[in-house]
This record gives structure tokens, sequence and C-alpha cells, in this order.
């Protein structure tokens, strides 16, 4: 019985909206919200090899897997025939100028171990790439950042996640396109 008198005297207590006359105006205020960049990645088939394009600046990302035996930074066989491919891009698309190459590793090890092998591998890219270049109108700048711009988080809820590991076990390769 009290719950209905409550409802019965909250709708009748409550005042009623007045009615909006037809030619009535009001100021319209434009919405503004921040629009990020979208970014692409084209994934190669065995998950190895990646690129974005931000603008003219493209990233050739290359998992350390493909490149190095594990823990080390002497580059294998199969690298060789990436980093020809990667140097044929460089070449066709590239405006010349600085090209980075760019260590990354996962969380696994010290900071200090991983900052060390990340730019041991970068250096090992980058006297790879200036041999397959030749020189050219391009300036190879090398460096390492272990575990410090992961590209996906190595752990998920407190949980080691070994596919995103692999992805953050990377060289990049940093170029400027043409127009």
């Amino acid at each position: 019985m009290f719950r209905s008198l409550s409802l019965a005297l909250a709708l009748v207590l409550t005042p009623t909206p007045a009615p909006v006359p037809s030619d009535a105006a009001g100021p319209v205020e434009d919405l503004v919200l921040p629009v990020e960049d979208i970014v692409g990645e084209v994934e190669s088939m065995d998950g190895a090899q990646s690129e974005t394009r931000q603008g003219r600046e493209v990233t050739v990302a290359l998992t350390s897997d493909v490149l190095f035996a594990l823990d080390k930074w002497r580059l294998t066989p199969k690298a060789r025939k990436r980093l020809a491919d990667v140097a044929a891009k460089v070449e066709a698309e590239g405006a010349g100028g600085v090209v980075r190459i760019e260590g990354h590793t996962d969380d696994q090890g010290s900071d200090a171990y991983n900052l060390s092998l990340s730019r041991r591998r970068a250096q090992a890219v980058r006297t790879a790439l200036e041999s397959l270049l030749g020189g050219g109108n391009v300036t190879l700048q090398a460096a390492g950042y272990g575990e410090t711009r992961p590209k996906l988080p190595n752990l998920v809820e407190g949980k080691p996640v070994e596919r995103n590991r692999a992805k953050n076990r990377r060289v990049e390769i940093v170029f400027t396109a043409r127009q």
C-alpha cells in the first residue's frame, strides 16, 4: 500500500515540462572531438615482417626470431634474404636521408642485458644494410631500446603472452618515402 501511495504522490508532485514553442531557437554548439591517426599495418603470412606507414614515414619491422638465433646478434642466412628485400624497398621507395635501424626486445632478462642485445642487433642489421644499399644517398643510424618500447603488452592480466613477446623482439627499419 505504501509503495503505490508513494508512486502516486511522486507522479502528482513532479512538475511537467513546459511545452516548447514551435518558433523557439537556441544556440547550436559544434561537437569537437580529437581525431587520432589511424595507422594500418600489413603483416607477412608468416608474421615475421610487418609494415606501417604514417604520412611519409615507413616502418618495416622484422621479428628477431627470423633475423637471429636466441640471445645472439649474428644474422642468420635467412635474415640476409629478408634484409635484401628491405634494402630493395628502401632504394625503390625511399627519399634518401636518414634510415633508422631500431632494435627492441621483450621483457625477459635484465634491462641492461636487453639494452645491450638490442643495440648489437641494430648494429648487425645496420652493417648488413650498409653493404646491401651500397652507400647511396642514405645515412644509416642504429640504436637499441631494449624493452622500453614494446609493440604489444608483454603481460596481459599479469600473465605472459608469448605471441606478444615474439612481436616485441624485433628490429625496425624506418625511412622516409618519396612523395
